[in-house]
């Protein structure tokens, strides 16, 4: 999957938005189920404070008393981390009354949480034990409140404490099962969303397809039923090719109706030229011919212009070529010139059957005229930016210097007069190469003769 891909897009997009959410559904998970605990803590702590004010007296001196030891053996047990403790106001100078558990030691009030009591005049927050379990001070849970007892018109300050760490395995252990199942519902999410991307996105990976098989000429038309969102761009995907065949047919027309038109003038002028032997009568003829060579020149590149547009087009390259190997070879048969073809399987070439025939035959035809008797002809695919096809012809002629390589390729450039021909067979070749995209080079061949290689647009 490509980074710049909309599949890409939207699975990040849609990981990061659910991440982010579980996360914080973790994180608020976690504290609510730490503040109900603390909530409940403090319940528990309230129930002792509760039970120590139904069993606290007052003495003749003023000291609080005990009538009856509460049920929790926990505040019987030395340092277990479960203490209360109730202390008479500090200018009666009263001992106070603390809990068997608490030993010899006294806590000590928090005098900033004691500042700010809840509406029920009780104090909440934490002390610091005198026992350490693992390194490390066990935490107490506590809360403060002071009431006036029978028979006294003193504040006396009870304080039960619990210990809070026994939660802390609780709450570990809440929130390990909770991030995992977190995890494993992220990870659900993500394979949710990913098949729900896939799912969403098939329509365009089935228009893709459609359009390879228009592209390599196997289909005229995007076929197939498509979303609603989506069904409007086939519609004028289709009217468009379509159109571009109308246009191409239309120009086709006109240019075969313009060569008729101009074929009849011309004629007539070049017979009257040819019927008169005045010097006239041969300078319009030798104009007309060249007014012919233009016109059918011009109709020709409009022609190979309309078809390297054609959408859809494309040529199984083998039989192509194994064709007009069999053919030059007829032609050059007195002279016992040989073609050799090599052409990988399965090649095509994206454009119009006529003119790979032509570009091929031209080049096949020129290597065979220049060549002592062996021609190779081969073709292969490559890929950079697309795909591409190569056709490599290789004759064992006399070859051709590298620094006439460019006046070979002008149009009507004959580099050597011995030879039959028009001096236009490359040039044609370059300017149809060039209406598909391609391109025409000339180097040394191992046979010793002159190289061509022909680049044209390939079918995947």
């Amino acid at each position: 999957m490509r980074s710049n891909s909309l599949s890409f897009r939207l699975i990040l997009s849609s990981a990061i938005v659910s991440i982010v959410l579980l996360v914080s559904a973790g994180l608020l998970l976690a504290q609510l189920f730490s503040a109900a605990l603390e909530r409940n803590f403090d319940a528990r702590l309230r129930a002792v404070l509760d039970g120590l004010l139904a069993n606290v007296e007052i003495s003749e001196d003023g000291a609080p008393l005990l009538s009856q030891q509460l049920a929790d053996t926990r505040f019987s047990l030395p340092l277990s981390g479960w203490y209360w403790q109730i202390e008479a106001p500090p200018q009666r100078n009263l001992p106070s009354l603390a809990s068997e558990s608490l030993l010899e030691q006294r806590l000590k009030s928090d005098a900033s949480m004691l500042a700010t009591r809840g509406g029920d005049g009780v104090a909440s927050f934490y002390l610091s034990d005198s026992q350490v379990i693992d390194n490390r001070p066990v935490k107490l849970r506590a809360i403060e409140q002071s009431f006036k007892l029978p028979g006294s018109e003193d504040q006396y300050s009870f304080l039960v404490a619990g210990n809070f760490d026994e939660l802390r395995q609780e709450v570990r252990a809440f929130r390990q099962t909770l991030f995992s199942i977190l995890a494993a519902l992220g990870v659900g999410l993500l394979i949710a969303v990913f098949l729900q991307v896939k799912f969403g996105l098939r329509p365009l990976k089935t228009m893709e397809h459609s359009l390879t098989a228009i592209r390599e000429g196997k289909a005229d038309q995007l076929d197939g039923a498509f979303p609603s969102e989506i069904q409007p761009v086939a519609d004028e995907f289709n009217l468009l090719i379509k159109s571009n065949s109308e246009i191409i047919e239309r120009a086709r027309t006109q240019v075969g109706n313009l060569a008729h038109a101009l074929k009849t003038p011309l004629s007539v002028l070049t017979n009257e030229a040819q019927s008169s032997k005045s010097a006239f009568a041969e300078k319009v003829s030798e104009q007309t011919q060249i007014m012919r060579d233009h016109v059918s020149l011009y109709l020709d590149r409009a022609r190979r212009a309309a078809r390297a547009q054609t959408i859809g087009s494309a040529t199984e390259v083998e039989p192509v070529l194994a064709a007009l190997g069999r053919t030059i070879m007829r032609i050059n048969q007195d002279r016992g010139v040989t073609v050799e073809v090599t052409v990988a399987n399965g090649l095509k070439f994206r454009g119009e059957t006529q003119d790979f025939e032509e570009m091929a035959g031209n080049l096949i035809d020129n290597a065979a005229k220049w060549s002592s008797g062996n021609v190779k002809v081969s073709a292969a695919s490559f890929a950079d930016a697309r795909n591409w096809l190569l056709i490599t012809v290789d004759d064992d002629g006399p070859g051709l210097p590298p620094d006439k390589h460019a006046d070979a390729m002008k149009r009507g450039r004959r580099l050597d007069e011995s030879k039959p021909g028009s001096g236009l067979g490359l040039s044609i070749v370059a300017e149809t190469a060039a209406m598909y995209g391609g391109a025409v080079k000339l180097g040394a061949a191992d046979l010793g003769g002159l190289r061509v290689e022909l680049k044209l647009p390939a079918v995947a």
